[in-house]
């Protein structure tokens, strides 16, 4: 089963995405980059919308692979009270002590690494280090928002060896990075756990933009149906 995770901005639109279908609610901050984080009231104020009836998911924000950094982002985040801490590996720095040192908080909330597929290289070495770490899944995203999706980085062969790599470690596999409605039926083909939306699910198809009720349902039923179709074939 490929779980749909839709990335909100605040309580109402963490409703809509429940309400929608969504499998997974994701609070992200678009207009402060990639991974952006929202302040810990606002994360909080969306965990008493869903009331437990998604698990919940947050970024700790675009930061520099400091491990002393990333471990404070990372216990900052899951006191909160959400199920999963979402934080970004990029190049530059130490993000082999960063992946160690998040690892101190597993035991707060589950981890999932995400790997900005434009900017760094998914290397097996990364994945293995999480897994090694606790973490519970490892997603593939884009860092410049420019229009370009996750498919214009990376053929089809390296997406399936990625997916390969990372539950051949026992972790959740996840895809996102502006995807649209016409990369699911590919992606979906690949077998990853997790299809993750935020411009796809927005009003004129714009990150920053409000998400659309309707947008949200389209996205949750093209999942589904890519998920019969695969089991069918």
């Amino acid at each position: 089963m490929i779980r749909m995770l839709a990335s909100v901005t605040n309580p109402v639109e963490a409703g809509i995405a429940v309400t929608a279908g969504a499998d997974l609610i994701d609070l992200k901050n678009p207009d402060d980059g990639a991974l952006g984080a929202l302040p810990a009231n606002i994360i909080e104020a969306c965990l008493r919308t869903v009331d437990g009836r998604r698990p919940v998911s947050a970024t700790i924000g675009d930061l520099a692979m400091d491990p002393a950094l990333m471990a404070a982002a990372v216990f900052r985040t899951a006191a909160t009270g959400v199920d999963i801490v979402k934080i970004g590996i990029t190049d530059g720095g130490d993000p082999l002590a960063c992946i160690a040192a998040a690892a101190e908080a597993r035991g707060v909330a589950a981890l999932v690494g995400v790997i900005l597929a434009d900017l760094t290289a998914p290397t097996p070495e990364l994945v293995r280090a999480m897994a090694d770490a606790g973490f519970i899944g490892v997603m593939l995203d884009t860092g410049l928002k420019n229009g370009r999706t996750l498919r214009d980085h990376l053929s089809a062969d390296a997406l399936a060896a990625f997916i390969g790599q990372v539950r051949e470690a026992g972790l959740l596999a996840g895809l996102a990075g502006s995807l649209r409605l016409a990369d699911i039926g590919p992606l979906a083909a690949l077998g990853p756990s997790i299809l993750g939306f935020r411009g796809a699910l927005c009003q004129g198809g714009a990150r920053r933009d409000a998400i659309d009720p309707d947008r949200i349902a389209e996205v949750v039923r093209s999942v589904r149906d890519a998920v019969a179709l695969s089991e069918c074939l």
